[in-house]
């Protein structure tokens, strides 16, 4: 039974109160630092910081509406070895689920990591961040706060959070050490909840000045209520990406704009390869090989092989797709990469009877011999 508590926004002031909360973990003797997305000094932009002076968390701000990128990777790379202490992380639910992956993986581990979840209300893309955010952060996080808690992103002149988390039906921070809970709350004059999941967080939470007490009814209710919206809307992207995707001719059309730039592949937290194939000489083609085709055809697009780039990648990691969203995010020519992912990933995790992030106790599809597994299939 996982140990909550309720702690008070102090003044009124939600992300203070989060600030003052993440000093205290930071002031415990085994916290060496902590990884939190932070406003830049020099623009108006949220990035992952790692903050070991307590006075630097004044600029932390994980509520803003702001994801450039997927801090499970930074995670990885602070936890793969001994750092010499332990890092509080703070992430987002999909952040922590690939991170979740990523330790299955191998590519991080848990030893000297204490997991911070939020609840996640989501983040707009980064362009459209870009442009609200122009002016204010804080007061971009204030207003985007006080909206969507409610459902609404209505004072962003008809903004909507990227498709992503629209789609994301997994909104809070299961699997974290330690979550703070929003949903549900008065956050206009109230308190917040924090919950302690693990023997990791409870050993952080009983260092905190939290009065101990139940979720109220409420936040179940608000819970609920957002994710049969967001399941809603997944729902129906899967049946819409599924009939534009439904045969070769149109897929290719589906991804006529790639240009083999890769972001996608570098903004993935779960693609973890130190060396991918389309990097090397395999698809490095000769001159007269393209001359070749082009005969054949009478004229082939250039860039080649992007449609066998995704597939090849969606055969890859569509167990670990965590659905994040960053894939789209990073595409310069706004290909709907996510949409087409997460359709697939899925079908593939739910043949497998896997969830990416659900559970480190879970071995990842295809790594361990399941006799009676695909009996259908097989034959036996």
């Amino acid at each position: 039974m996982p140990k909550t508590g309720r702690m008070k926004i102090a003044d009124g002031d939600l992300l203070a109160t989060v600030q003052d909360l993440f000093t205290s973990i930071l002031a415990m003797e085994e916290i060496a630092a902590i990884l939190v997305p932070q406003v830049l000094p020099m623009k108006n932009m949220v990035m992952p910081a790692l903050v070991s002076d307590p006075e630097k968390l004044s600029a932390a701000d994980p509520l803003a509406p702001c994801f450039p990128m997927n801090a499970a990777k930074i995670a990885s790379r602070l936890t793969r070895k001994p750092a010499g202490g332990k890092i509080a992380l703070v992430l987002r639910p999909c952040e922590i689920r690939a991170f979740i992956e990523l330790v299955k993986l191998n590519q991080a581990h848990t030893e000297d990591a204490v997991l911070i979840g939020i609840d996640c209300l989501g983040a707009f893309s980064n362009a459209d961040y870009a442009r609200v955010a122009a002016e204010s952060v804080s007061d971009t996080t204030r207003i985007f706060v006080q909206e969507a808690v409610k459902g609404s992103t209505a004072a962003f002149e008809g903004l909507q959070i990227a498709e992503a988390c629209r789609a994301c039906e997994l909104p809070t921070a299961a699997g974290a050490d330690l979550s703070i809970g929003l949903f549900g709350m008065d956050i206009a004059a109230g308190d917040i909840l924090i919950e302690a999941q693990t023997e990791t967080g409870e050993s952080v939470f009983d260092r905190l000045e939290i009065e101990t007490g139940q979720a109220p009814p409420e936040r179940k209710q608000a819970v609920e209520r957002l994710v049969a919206e967001r399941t809603e809307f997944r729902d129906r992207m899967f049946a819409e990406t599924t009939e534009a995707t439904d045969s070769i001719e149109k897929l290719s059309a589906y991804l006529a704009s790639c240009v083999n730039c890769y972001n996608c592949r570098v903004a993935c937290p779960v693609c973890y390869c130190k060396e991918c194939v389309f990097s090397t000489d395999v698809f490095a083609h000769e001159p007269s090989q393209y001359l070749r085709w082009a005969r054949r055809k009478g004229g082939i697009k250039m860039p080649t092989d992007t449609t066998f780039y995704h597939i090849t990648r969606i055969a890859h990691m569509s167990t670990a797709c965590v659905g994040c969203g960053q894939c789209s995010n990073a595409c310069p020519n706004d290909v709907p990469v996510m949409p087409l992912f997460r359709t697939l990933a899925r079908r593939t995790q739910k043949a497998f009877d896997y969830e990416a992030g659900r559970s480190l106790e879970e071995k990842p599809p295809l790594s361990e011999f399941r006799e009676n597994e695909f009996a259908d299939v097989v034959g036996v």
